[in-house]
This record gives C-alpha cells, sequence and structure tokens, in this order.
C-alpha cells in the first residue's frame, strides 16, 4: 500500500507569509500522487488564510499566536508582556496537541509570528522542518527558528544571518495564477480608456497611506500622462476615492483614474498584465511578482519595515537594473512624479529594465522547493 504523507504548513501575520505557502502547497499537489498527500495549516485565525486554504483543500487549524511590537508606548509594552506570558504559551500548547494528533512527516514555515508555535511544537514533537525567508536580512521568528530546522530557503543571493550550511537559494515563491494575466481581460476589467501608459500603483495588502497621499497630491497632473490603476487598501478607500474626486480638478481626467481597496487574484494578475510601470513597496513578496511578470518598477520602500529590510531588499533587486528605488526622506511628490516621467523618455530604459527583471525572477521556486520537499520524505 503507497505511503500516505502529511505536511504541516504554517507562516502568518501578512499576505507576504501566505501567498507564497499558496503556491508550494499548489506545486506540492501537483508534485505528489494523488490522494499520497494530507495537508494542513496552522497560524491565526486570519479570513484570507482561510478563504485561500479552502480554495487549496487544505485543513485548517487554527491557534494563538503573539507577536514583540518594536515601538515603546505603554500600550505596546502591556501587548508585549501579554502576548509573551499568555498568548504565544498557549498557542504552543495547542500546537503540540495539533502535532501530536496529526502526526505530521515535515513542516514547512514560512515565518512571521503565526509560525513559531508550531515550529517550536515540531521540535519538541521531533518532527523535520523546513524554513523559507523571503528578505534579504531574516525576519525575527526566522532568525530564532533556523536552529530547529534540517534546510533553510532564502529568496535572495547573499541573504545575510543564516546558516550558510543550511541555505538554498531558490528565489520567492510566486502564485502561477498571477502570471496568466491578459492585456485584454484587464482593459475591460479596469475599463481601460487607453491612449496613455498604464501605472499600477500598489501599497501592499494592506495599501500605504503614505504612497497614497504622494498619489492624491499629484494626481490632476499624472493623469495628463499615465492612466493609473491605483490599490490603496481597505481601510482608506472612502477616503482616497473622496478625496480624488477634489484632486482631480479637471473633469476629463477623472476616467483616466481607477482605484480600488485591494486585488483578488483576477484582478491582480491582469492589473500586472496592463501595466507599463508598476509603483509598489519592496517587501519580498511585491518584488518578486513584479520580477515573475517582467515589469519595470519603482519602489518605495517602508522606512519603519524591521530591520530596515524593505530598503535592503529593494537595493539588492534594483542593482542589475530592474527598478528604481526612491527612498522617503528624499521624496516629494514632485521629484516623485518628474523621474516618472523620464522613465518614460526614451522607453528603451523601461524595455532593459523589463528585461533584466525577468531575468531576476525564478518563477519556479514554489516547483523547486516541492521537489525538495519530496525528495526528503520519499529517500
Amino acid at each position: 500500500m503507497e505511503k500516505r504523507y502529511k505536511i504541516l504548513f504554517t507562516g502568518g501575520g501578512t499576505g507576504g507569509h501566505l501567498f507564497p505557502l499558496i503556491s508550494v502547497i499548489s506545486e506540492v499537489k501537483k508534485t505528489f500522487p494523488k490522494n499520497s498527500i494530507e495537508i494542513y495549516y496552522m497560524g491565526p485565525r486570519e479570513d484570507i488564510a482561510k478563504e485561500y486554504m479552502e480554495k487549496e483543500g487544505v485543513i485548517i487549524k487554527n491557534i494563538f499566536t503573539g507577536k514583540i511590537r518594536r515601538y515603546f508606548t505603554p500600550l505596546s509594552v502591556l501587548q508585549n508582556i501579554f502576548d509573551l506570558l499568555i498568548k504565544i504559551p498557549i498557542g504552543i500548547i495547542q500546537a503540540i496537541f495539533y502535532i501530536f494528533i496529526m502526526s505530521p512527516d515535515l513542516i514547512f514555515s514560512k515565518g512571521g509570528h503565526g509560525s513559531l508555535p508550531p515550529v517550536i511544537s515540531g521540535r519538541i514533537l521531533q518532527v523535520p522542518i523546513f524554513l523559507h525567508e523571503s528578505d534579504i536580512i531574516p525576519g525575527a521568528t526566522n532568525k530564532f527558528l533556523q536552529k530547529f530546522a534540517v534546510e533553510v530557503f532564502v529568496s535572495f543571493q547573499n541573504t545575510k544571518g543564516v546558516d550558510k550550511n543550511k541555505i538554498i537559494t531558490v528565489g520567492n515563491p510566486v502564485r502561477e495564477e498571477l502570471l496568466l494575466g491578459d492585456r485584454g481581460d484587464a482593459v475591460e476589467m479596469f475599463s481601460i480608456n487607453g491612449g496613455k501608459p498604464v501605472l499600477l500603483v500598489i501599497g501592499g495588502s494592506q495599501g500605504s497611506e503614505r504612497i497614497n497621499d504622494i498619489i492624491l497630491s499629484i494626481l490632476n497632473d499624472m493623469l495628463k500622462f499615465f492612466e493609473v490603476i491605483h490599490q490603496c487598501g481597505e481601510k482608506n478607500i472612502k477616503r482616497v476615492s473622496s478625496e480624488s474626486n477634489v484632486a482631480i480638478f479637471d473633469e476629463q481626467l477623472k476616467k483616466y483614474y481607477h482605484v480600488y481597496p485591494f486585488f483578488d487574484e483576477e484582478q491582480m494578475k491582469n492589473a500586472y498584465a496592463i501595466a507599463d510601470l508598476v509603483v509598489s513597496r519592496a517587501g519580498a513578496g511585491s518584488i518578486f511578482e513584479i520580477s515573475a511578470n517582467k515589469k519595470p518598477s519603482v519602489l518605495l520602500p517602508l522606512p519603519e519595515a524591521a530591520q530596515d529590510h524593505q530598503t535592503k531588499n529593494a537595493y539588492a533587486y534594483a542593482k542589475s537594473g530592474t527598478a528604481v528605488v526612491l527612498e522617503e526622506q528624499n521624496l516629494t511628490p514632485h521629484f516623485f512624479f518628474e523621474k516618472l516621467k523620464q522613465l518614460f523618455s526614451p522607453q528603451q530604459q523601461l524595455r532593459v529594465m523589463s528585461s533584466r527583471a525577468g531575468e531576476f525572477s525564478n518563477p519556479k521556486s514554489g516547483k523547486v522547493i516541492a521537489s525538495y520537499i519530496k525528495e526528503y520524505l520519499t529517500r
């Protein structure tokens, strides 16, 4: 009788942790014979995780998780104490119980605070552990947990702070569906008017208030040159929609602005397909999606990101000519606008950036990780 393998995936806190997991899960399902694996996910209770994991047929186990906040206010200190003394220990107890019952053959962790209790519990119960680190500087959780790992997959060459005896450079897994966008579908989906370059502005899964403010302050002038698709974040949509109506004082330009709170998978892949240039934060997930879609980009790193990893990600990616990096401390709206216009004159430089972005990407990253998992379990 053919052995049935059980694999537990964990990670959480942001879409940047979740979406690469989805990519690896999809590839694992293709790599193993049908009905030879059971796939589980363990992490904090999140609507987005529930939606995507259920779509993949994954069995979900929710646990308590906590995180350490690096900013210091009276409230954050109390929250840190509560998470350290209450939520994380409870999460470890829950994870030990679930892992003991399910008896997985392997745990694959993407990092983030959601992965801490499952990986510690897996170590206690002697389950082999694989980690993946997206950023060029490991997050605090993965930095701590790597000592328990058999292998540590990384996205960037020269990733710092990872045991060199465990490191395997594979890139960041990107959902295959995001590479299948269609320009014709995008024209219809976003009501694209045409005749101008399409600028795609994405601020991460939560949106970015500061990017939104920059766009709004120069929006009327931008729309004279560009058609803009703007993902502003669900919590920002009412304000941005309202303020954009005031910011665009030329009524004839309003049809060139398309604002959305969040992109689902269908919208995201078609937005990439139609975009001539992408403006984005510099999380590893965004960088590798942009790269896999062979799009030139302007990266605006989040300066508050832990260990300034977004800035380091951005420069590591841009050094081969794939992107332009603009740091916030040097950024004014009109400097930003002039830089965008310069990139389109001449357009040859955008074609070079696009080509180099494609060379940087490893769209088969999820498949490579799945093959390592299969080889480890079946050897």
